[in-house]
């Protein structure tokens, strides 16, 4: 027969010496006045994502199978009218051959847009070849390359005209490029950089005044897609469907291998500080770093639509930007009171 003893049971547990609850750290706890910029990283994964070889196969295949079988429809019905009725065949044939001509046009201007990017981007590359080596001559076959590009065009021809004028008077490669981006690039660095404020503005004003599920997300990426196919045509790219789409992918590509698109707190201090943030709605400050981010994109889409790097002149600062683009614009919407 056992002893049993009833009562309480005591288990000690060993602890670090000093150690209480009273003595541990807080547990941290998110700071609900930061937004994190949903549409714009969802837009930029999107855009960026790089679909697998499978995919491509599925789809030139997909394509490649409904144009066949468009073809042979086509062909057929406009064969079968013309047996039944002449007159109706004929009319059907016309038609037919008028869709393929402005097809075939349509192809054209594709494969010209993605020459002409190709163009810019052999002479951004050819440039900063010549920088590198101190190259006089090759600086000069790009000055020559450059007013190929914009010649006919009225808002660069005093700047055509200021680079003829001083170019014999430059006798180094840093020098000359120098002189053609403050000649010619001066004016389309200043379009391009309107161009992105109305799309921060844009992007910024949707998130933060349409409460619709997935408004600022689409806003977001046809604001940007339309922004880059902007920029590159300032600056003589030109880009058609196709190339914006290539061009789109390439920015947003490099942004988000970079980590552009994450936002932090510099990036939240810079654009609006965060006295400012904690007296907005959380819409708001979603609409600001959401607008930042586009004016990021854009940024990024002049550096790589720029027939020439920067050097001469400064890289446009995403935070001026975002407050030209956002003055006011927060500041009328926060002041109106809330029903």
């Amino acid at each position: 027969m056992t002893n049993r003893k009833d009562g309480p049971v005591l288990i000690e547990i060993d602890t670090p010496t000093g150690e209480t609850p009273a003595t541990a750290p807080p547990v941290p706890e998110p700071d609900p006045g930061l937004p994190e910029p949903a549409a714009m990283q969802i837009a930029a994964r999107l855009a960026a994502r790089k679909p697998s070889r499978l995919a491509r196969w599925f789809w030139a295949l997909a394509v490649a199978l409904v144009g066949f079988v468009a073809s042979v429809a086509a062909w057929d019905f406009a064969t079968g009218l013309l047996a039944r009725n002449p007159a109706l065949g004929l009319a059907a044939s016309v038609l037919l051959a008028a869709f393929l001509v402005v097809l075939v046009v349509i192809a054209l201007r594709e494969m010209a847009a993605f020459a002409r990017l190709r163009r810019v981007d052999a002479l951004h590359e050819a440039a900063e070849a010549a920088t590198a080596r101190d190259d006089l001559e090759a600086a000069r076959a790009v000055l020559r390359d450059l007013k190929r590009l914009y010649a006919g065009r009225e808002d660069l021809r005093w700047g055509l005209a200021r680079l003829d004028e001083r170019e014999a008077d430059i006798f180094d490669a840093d020098g000359l490029i120098a002189l053609a981006e403050a000649e010619l690039l001066t004016v389309l660095d200043a379009t391009a950089r309107r161009e992105v404020e109305t799309a921060a503005r844009q992007v910024a004003a949707v998130t933060a005044l349409v409460p619709l599920a997935l408004a600022d997300l689409i806003t977001a990426l046809t604001a940007n897609l339309r922004m880059i196919r902007r920029i590159a045509e300032i600056y003589g790219g030109r880009a058609g469907t196709l190339g914006a789409w290539r061009l789109t992918r390439a920015v947003l590509t490099h942004l988000v291998a970079t980590g552009a698109v994450a936002v932090g707190d510099d990036m939240i201090g810079s654009v609006a500080g965060g006295s400012v943030l904690s007296k907005l709605s959380r819409r708001f400050g979603e609409g600001v770093i959401n607008g930042a981010l586009t004016a990021r994109v854009g940024v990024a889409a002049m550096e790589v639509c720029r027939p020439l790097p920067f050097a001469a002149l400064k890289r446009p600062s995403v935070t001026s930007i975002v407050q030209r683009a956002l003055t006011g614009l927060f500041d009328r919407s926060a002041a109106r009171p809330e029903s």
